[in-house]
């Protein structure tokens, strides 16, 4: 077997939340040792839901399970002296330190990259924050929802007779934590190339609204903005019901649109004023119930497996967190990972985001217990494991 391909790295992962801890956990993936230092009351991960059985115990955070496997625990309260210090001599053998503390912070206790660069030149520090380390809004506190409002993407989501909406679960975080994990194995290649570490300023505001990859453009060049969708005559293109789901279809890849009306089987379709993408947007009030007849007795699965198999149309069917458990695309991708948690116990969750042909992402420990690694940290690194 290969070696993992970051398994000669040190991380130091003082982060907390969502982002910052999993741009940490996929170093860990693949290979480093991560060490997660948390405050005497833990990671506020800890405390965030849904828990398993519903038990808001620290241990039993489902969040918190997820962002943080690969990774072994201690506690350090640098709000003390002797917690400060512990870091520093942590610092000096770690290649990483993944941090979201608000802009400042660390450079009050002198744990700052610029001066922990001085004991260790090849250091990477990495700071995943809603605004990033400068600018007026660089000292704001923030959560996913403020920096996804700020980015913009919101203006454009929903419909045009309702307020913006923000997109399920919390993209944001996990855009910004991919984008810290890139931005880290940059900085570590030039390390090695130059022998200089560099600290890495990631942005969840930016990193949000870099995926506005038309809509700003096209302000800028040509002064369009792109509003909600209309109430009206909105169905195609957009997720609809069917017997027992949703789905959505969409034209192009190659299919004609008198493909698309004999999938629907509805022969209206062909009609001239559906004919052209112009005339369908202009009349989509009159296209819609064709479609949603053709549809509302017909099964998510049937729809998918004739339109992917016998039209080859772009077709997607809406799957449940049910459906993804036994979704057989990412069961062959070995996308989920069953960890052996000490306090939950066995428990399946997302894990590969990606496959290699060698050295890919390698379970190896599930999140650790809050300070369970003390002892072992501190004597490797030859540091006394007295009280903290």
């Amino acid at each position: 077997m290969l070696p993992a391909v970051l398994d000669d790295l040190v991380v130091l992962d003082l982060s907390q939340g969502i982002a910052g801890p999993i741009c940490a956990r996929l170093l860990g993936d693949h290979g480093a040792d991560v060490i997660k230092v948390e405050p005497p009351n833990g990671d506020y991960g800890r405390r965030m839901p849904p828990f398993f059985q519903d038990d808001p115990h620290p241990e039993k955070s489902l969040f918190f399970l997820m962002a943080n496997l690969n990774k072994r625990g201690i506690v350090l309260d640098l709000e003390t002296p002797l917690g400060v210090s512990r870091l520093r001599q942590l610092a000096r053998s770690a290649d990483v330190i993944v941090e979201n503390f608000t802009p400042g912070y660390l450079a009050s206790l002198g744990l700052d990259h610029a001066t922990l660069v001085q004991d260790n030149p090849g250091l990477v520090m990495t700071s995943i924050t809603p605004f990033g380390q400068t600018g007026p809004y660089s000292r704001y506190k923030g959560d996913e929802i403020v920096t996804y409002a700020t980015s913009g993407i919101m203006a454009i989501s929903g419909t045009s007779d309702r307020e913006p909406l923000k997109h399920g679960g919390v993209p944001g975080e996990y855009e910004s934590a991919m984008n810290g994990m890139l931005a880290t194995n940059v900085a570590i290649l030039v390390r090695d190339m130059t022998g200089v570490g560099r600290h890495v300023d990631v942005s969840m505001q930016e990193v949000v609204a870099s995926s506005l990859v038309i809509e700003q453009p096209w302000y800028s060049f040509a002064g369009g903005v792109q509003g909600r969708r209309h109430v009206e005559g909105t169905n195609f293109g957009q997720v609809m019901p069917c017997k027992d789901g949703y789905f959505i279809s969409q034209e192009g890849g190659g299919a004609t649109w008198e493909t698309i009306a004999d999938f629907y089987g509805r022969p209206e379709l062909k009609e001239p004023r559906f004919a052209e993408p112009a005339q369908r947007m202009r009349n989509a009030h009159e296209m819609d119930p064709f479609i949603l007849e053709a549809t509302k007795d017909r099964t998510m699965a049937e729809l998918f497996n004739t339109a992917s198999e016998k039209f080859r149309l772009l077709f997607g069917i809406v799957q449940t967190p049910a459906d993804l458990a036994r979704c057989g695309q990412l069961e062959a991708r070995g996308f989920f990972q069953e960890v052996d948690h000490p306090v939950i116990g066995k428990i399946r969750v997302p894990f590969r985001l990606w496959n290699m042909s060698a050295g890919g992402a390698t379970y190896r420990a599930p999140a650790p217990l809050l300070g369970q690694h003390n002892a072992e940290v501190f004597q490797t690194l030859e540091v006394s494991s007295g009280a903290i």
